[in-house]
């Protein structure tokens, strides 16, 4: 499992997360899924291919959604995270929609009758699934939305065969007014993005991050500036309260600070490259540059000097 794969999923970990980013993107914000009625699902499916083969599927994040008072009741809710395109990302969804319905198929129960000892089958509920594909990459996603667009199917046969469509969040091309519909940190990441994306620069927004560590980690692979996820150690045990205008002061910090080191370095070399020219002996440019004449060697081969 990659580096990004393990920071969404541990983001994503946090019911608080998962039930806003289901609220916001398809509810409007309004708390129709609740954070205390989320228990986390097994993200493995198996089945069995045609050569007999056990495979397994594995989703990025997978809950169950059990509160029996809640406005929706969901068997599962699922997210896949992309970085980039997937063209077949529809039939993806269905066969991780398609076994999550067959799991609930093994729900059934087997009642024995204790009059006559005879076994029947009692049917369990059935609920829906649904799964959320978040899409964070620099290209639009226009295609595919559904199976039609995956698959060639001639006009003769479309009657017969199902469409299925993917509930995409192209995150940074959301509207600002979508992203007010989210509560959480997950409003923090979809504003940057679309920030981003729209104008090519970003003003933070003034709320407290609620799960700093796993949101600083996801952030640093989103953006791929490892920054993020250095800057951890200054936030001491991942403190909450932390803002995004405090977070990029310490990245900016830290981008400063590697780029005073890495002049330093620069004229170092510099300075011992030319005492070199001028035939100075390595032992003394050691001495002078505090270096050991291994390294005062190597950086002279560099240059060509020696």
């Amino acid at each position: 499992m990659g580096e990004k794969d393990i920071a969404q999923k541990n983001f994503e970990a946090y019911n608080d997360v998962v039930a806003d980013i289901v609220n916001g993107s398809l509810f409007d914000g309004r708390e129709i899924i609740k954070a205390e009625s989320l228990v986390d699902a097994q993200p493995f499916s198996q089945y069995k291919a045609a050569e007999g083969v056990i495979h397994e599927l594995e989703r990025d994040v997978a809950k169950y959604c059990m509160d029996m008072h809640c406005n929706v009741r969901l068997a599962l809710v699922g997210f896949e995270n992309q970085m980039a395109i997937d063209w077949d990302m529809p039939i993806r969804v269905i066969g991780y929609d398609g076994i999550s319905y067959r799991d609930e198929l093994n729900q059934d129960e087997i009642v024995v009758d204790e009059r006559t000892g005879r076994r029947h089958k009692v049917r369990g509920k059935r609920y829906p699934v649904i799964t959320l594909v978040l899409y964070f990459g620099a290209r639009p996603w226009k295609k595919p939305l559904c199976l039609y667009d995956v698959i060639d199917v001639p006009e003769i046969l479309k009657p017969f065969v199902n469409d299925f469509k993917i509930n995409l969040i192209d995150v940074p091309r959301l509207t600002p007014e979508q992203v007010k519909k989210y509560k959480g940190d997950f409003q923090i990441i979809a504003d940057y993005f679309v920030q981003q994306s729209r104008q090519g620069e970003y003003v933070p927004l003034n709320k407290p991050i609620q799960h700093p560590d796993s949101f600083l980690k996801l952030m640093s692979v989103l953006t791929r500036d490892k920054r993020y996820s250095e800057v951890l150690e200054d936030f001491a045990d991942g403190q909450e309260g932390v803002k995004m205008c405090e977070v990029l002061d310490r990245v900016e910090a830290r981008g400063e600070a590697r780029g005073r080191a890495a002049g330093e370095v620069i004229g170092a070399e510099k300075m011992i490259q030319n005492m070199l020219k001028e035939n100075i002996s390595i032992e003394v440019v050691a001495k002078v540059a505090r270096m050991t004449v291994e390294q005062v060697a190597l950086i002279g081969k560099k240059a060509a000097i020696l």
